[in-house]
C-alpha cells in the first residue's frame, strides 16, 4: 500500500495527463496482487467503528475509501453485486448505477480486484464536438462489450470514454485510483441515450448553482448583481447559463407583479 501511495504523491505524476495517469498502472495491478489488504482494512474499519470511512467517504455503502483524498487522487473500493444479490433484488439496480451510459469529467485507474467483475458496453465520444445540451445528438462509436476481470487493468479517460455498467454474474470488486482537482465540479459529465444517441442529462452539478438559486431568488439588489456579473464573466460556461437563467427567472417574476 505504502508503495502506490509514494508514487502518486511523487511531484511527477500530474492526473491531469493521461500518460502520467497511466504509469501509475503497474502500482494499482501490484496492489490488486495482494489479496489479504482488503479484508484487513475493513476488519480494522470495524473495530474502529467505521470512523475512517465516515469521514472521509462521501459515496455511498458501495464504496470503501482505502486512501483518503488529496490534492491530486484518492483510491477506493467499488462492490459490484449481481442481479440476483439480496441487496440489488431490495433496492433495485439504479444504486449501483447499473443500465445508465455515462462518461467521467475525471481519468481513473480501475482493477479488478474480486470476481468475475462487472460488464460495461463500451463506447467513445468527442467531448469537444459536444456543446453539452440534454437532447442533443452525440456520435457515439461503440468498442465493446467485456467485463473487469480479476488482474484486468483499465484507463478510463476523461471526457472521451462512455460505458454502461452492466450487473456483474456475481459479487465483485474493483480497486480504483481517481483523479481529484478542485476543477472537477465546474467540469460537465454527461448521461448518454445510447440507443437514440444523445446527451440524456448533466449528471455533475456544482454546489454553486444551487447557492446563486437561492441568492437570485430571495437575495435583493446584492444578489442581481452577482448573478450579472457571474452571467458575463465566470470562467464555467454552465455557471454563465445558470446565471442568465435566474436573472430571467427574476425578470419574470418583477414582470408577474407589475
Amino acid at each position: 500500500m505504502d508503495e502506490i501511495t509514494d508514487s502518486v504523491k511523487h511531484p511527477a505524476f500530474d492526473p491531469d495527463d493521461e500518460e502520467s495517469f497511466a504509469a501509475a498502472g503497474p502500482w494499482l495491478a501490484r496492489l490488486g496482487a495482494n489479496r489479504d489488504f482488503l479484508a484487513d482494512l475493513a476488519i480494522a474499519e470495524l473495530k474502529n467503528r467505521f470512523r475512517f470511512q465516515s469521514e472521509r467517504d462521501a459515496y455511498s455503502a458501495q464504496v470503501m475509501m482505502i486512501h483518503a483524498p488529496g490534492s491530486k487522487y484518492f483510491i477506493r473500493a467499488n462492490f459490484w453485486p449481481a442481479a440476483t444479490d439480496a441487496v440489488v433484488r431490495a433496492s433495485g439496480a439504479a444504486p449501483f448505477f447499473y443500465g445508465v451510459a455515462h462518461d467521467h469529467n475525471f481519468s481513473f485507474l480501475t482493477v479488478g480486484y474480486k470476481g468475475p467483475g462487472y460488464w460495461s458496453d463500451y463506447y467513445e465520444h468527442d467531448y469537444e464536438a459536444t456543446a453539452g445540451v440534454p437532447g442533443e445528438s452525440v456520435a457515439l462509436r461503440f468498442v465493446e462489450r467485456s467485463r473487469l476481470a480479476e488482474g484486468r487493468l483499465m484507463l478510463y479517460r476523461a471526457h472521451r470514454d462512455v460505458h454502461r455498467q452492466l450487473p456483474a454474474d456475481s459479487l465483485s470488486v474493483s480497486l480504483n485510483i481517481m483523479a481529484a482537482s478542485p476543477r472537477t465540479t465546474w467540469l460537465d459529465q454527461y448521461r448518454f441515450d445510447v440507443d437514440r444517441g444523445r446527451i440524456d442529462g448533466i449528471l455533475s452539478h456544482s454546489p454553486s448553482e444551487a447557492l446563486l438559486t437561492l441568492a437570485a431568488h430571495f437575495g435583493g439588489p446584492d444578489a442581481a448583481d452577482v448573478a450579472n456579473h457571474f452571467a458575463h464573466s465566470h470562467p464555467s460556461g454552465r455557471m454563465r447559463v445558470a446565471a442568465l437563467r435566474e436573472q430571467a427567472s427574476r425578470f419574470d417574476r418583477v414582470e408577474g407583479h407589475a
